[in-house]
């Protein structure tokens, strides 16, 4: 017996049901499940897709055409007021003197031992920063570094919840909802717009090599709107829904955050040195540690494996033991 369209499967209930109000669902939850989402982590203290039941299919989505992801769970937190300036440079292990409106940068926050506790890409709006984050409650961290230093700001988490589109054909489809204007932002470059009244901020950027944009929804009433909404137009380009996807991000060596790092890692360890400046006239929190780590070494590196050979099979690999 096949499940009804516009009803969640009995095992979707059941994770509902035993919720807790610790555990929110993104705006685009109900669009998830009614596209098949089969299953689920929780990142940033939300519900966030893993699989829709065929990852060998999202995964040729993303590496040949057009993967939509509910990354809601990419939680932002809000820099505004008179010194939103000084503190988000004293949050960030980079030189940002020369960021602009419009931009963003990838950025080491780290510890007052130099310790990585996240690496959010940074956004520069008109008016207010974003911290757009890893799984770490960085909200908390915030805050208490701008009551500790006295900066007056306001510290907050927006009503933001960002929808990826990635893949080769995903600028295609963006040019489509807004026009060949998004053509000429820079990676990690971004802008305030919105779709058919839908609130966004629209970002060049993505957890894969492949390309595509993040919209960043700003009003969460609108989820559904939004998803259906492109998922109509990029059918052409063979749109499906996905989720940030381990295979394609391993090969190309993105780093996750307390999936590659450990509490105790450093920046230098996880391979973002080039995103450090520890010379520079600019002071921010784990410098001095950071300069020492730089100037001696990491004790330890990640480093990639490339595996030499076809595998018997997608998976499992197994191991074959010479007699």
């Amino acid at each position: 017996m096949t499940t009804p369209h516009n009803t969640i499967p009995a095992s979707l209930s059941q994770i509902t049901l035993m919720m807790s109000p610790r555990i929110r669902r993104s705006p685009f939850y109900e669009a998830t499940v009614r596209d098949g989402v089969s299953h689920f982590t929780v990142y940033n203290k939300m519900l966030m897709p893993t699989s829709f039941g065929n990852l060998e299919a999202e995964l040729q989505r993303l590496m040949s055409g057009v993967a939509m992801w509910d990354v809601a769970v990419e939680r932002q937190v809000e820099v505004s007021g008179p010194d939103a300036d000084r503190l988000v440079q004293h949050l960030s292990a980079r030189d940002l003197s020369k960021m602009r409106v419009g931009q963003g940068k990838y950025v080491a926050m780290c510890d007052h031992q130099g310790r990585l506790i996240n690496d959010p890409v940074l956004l520069k709006l008109s008016d207010r920063y974003w911290f757009s984050l890893a799984d770490s409650d960085m909200l908390l961290w915030v805050r208490a570094v701008a009551g500790e230093g006295n900066f007056d700001v306001n510290v907050c988490e927006p009503d933001v919840s960002p929808l990826a589109i990635q893949g080769p054909k995903a600028e295609d489809l963006v040019a489509k909802l807004f026009g060949q204007h998004i053509r000429d932002i820079k990676y990690f470059g971004c802008i305030e717009t919105n779709l058919q009244g839908i609130p966004l901020v629209l970002c060049r950027s993505g957890w894969s090599k492949q390309g595509g944009f993040e919209l960043f929804l700003r009003d969460g009433s609108k989820g559904d709107t939004l998803w259906e909404l492109v998922k109509s137009q990029g059918q052409e380009y063979g749109i499906g829904p996905g989720s940030p996807n381990h295979i394609e991000r391993v090969e190309s060596g993105l780093l996750s955050w307390g999936g590659d790092t450990t509490p105790d890692s450093n920046p230098f360890e996880a391979n973002m040195g080039k995103y450090v400046d520890v010379n520079t006239s600019v002071n921010y929190i784990g410098k001095a540690a950071l300069q020492r780590v730089a100037a001696e070494g990491p004790h330890r590196l990640l480093v990639g494996l490339v595996l030499d050979g076809t595998a018997p099979s997608a998976w499992p690999l197994v191991e074959r033991v010479a007699v």
